[in-house]
């Protein structure tokens, strides 16, 4: 049912796993070293088609200081900043409330609203444009940090609710039951029983949101345009000129723009992995 752990299998499958194991990660990470090699690359190997050739010169330095002081890219990460953590803040905080309400209260219709959060999951984002940019703009949010937070909100809740009250229904109800024989008030459990225990699920989260929102391209196109509320991942398509595109300074925005979830995984690494396989032994 399981495959077999690599180390009970056959001297030869162990060494085509060894031998193979290097290829398979240079070709999965073979784009990722193309951006960064087209960063510090000059605009002219590409008039010159030198994509993959060895760079006429090494133009880093020059390239990421076009970045950060020649274009708008240090408003376009504010912007993302602005958008991505009132977004992380309102989405987990929303999440647990409803995770305890669906995972500890046992009432008549609690299963049908569970499924109406993951039901969200399952529509295309796509089919949702029309409406939500018209509803933006009828309630004067188009084009708006306020309004694509708003959206991002509502729209990672079902997902968020998901994993929470997944996570939630696994503690142990005894702690609740003692709790409420104690007299403890309901939202008083929630906040000194229940919030503790939920520490590592909660930072789980938090970079799954974190990073859902940071890379999103699509909905920071549709719902805003222009510097003043636009994040980093649409902003670096102002590179392009009307005629051709600044692939080198596209780069080097792109690397800079995938440093902060980079970032933030790694800081977060050990609370993310516990979040992720907390009860997996049980």
């Amino acid at each position: 049912m399981f495959p077999t752990p690599i180390e009970k299998r056959s001297p030869a499958g162990r060494a085509a796993y060894q031998a193979l194991l290097p290829v398979a990660l240079i070709l999965w990470l073979l784009p990722l070293i193309a951006v960064a090699v087209f960063s510090i690359r000059p605009d002219a190997d590409f008039s010159n088609a030198n994509y993959w050739g060895w760079p006429s010169s090494f133009e880093g330095v020059s390239n990421y200081s076009k970045v950060f002081l020649e274009s708008d890219m240090p408003r376009y990460l504010l912007n993302s900043v602005l958008i991505t953590a009132p977004t992380v803040l309102g989405a987990v905080a929303l999440s647990a409330m409803t995770g305890f309400a669906l995972g500890i209260y046992r009432f008549r219709s609690n299963l049908w609203i569970f499924f109406m959060f993951v039901a969200g999951n399952f529509v295309p984002f796509q089919i949702l444009m029309v409406p939500v940019r018209d509803l933006t703009l009828d309630m004067g949010l188009y084009n708006t940090k306020t309004g694509l937070v708003l959206f991002h909100i509502a729209f990672q809740t079902g997902f968020c609710t998901l994993f929470m009250r997944n996570f939630i229904r696994a503690l142990p109800f005894e702690l609740i039951e003692a709790a409420r024989v104690e007299g403890i008030a309901e939202w008083r459990i929630f906040w000194y029983v229940v919030l503790p225990l939920m520490k590592p699920a909660l930072a789980a989260l938090a970079v799954l949101v974190f990073t859902f929102i940071w890379n999103d391209y699509f909905w920071a196109v549709v719902l805003t345009q222009g510097v003043e509320s636009q994040p980093v991942t649409a902003g670096i398509t102002s590179f392009n000129a009307q005629y051709r595109a600044a692939y080198h300074l596209m780069s080097a925005g792109s690397i800079v723009a995938a440093l902060p979830p980079v970032a933030m995984f790694f800081a977060m690494q050990r609370h993310f992995i516990a979040g992720l396989t907390l009860g997996a032994v049980k």
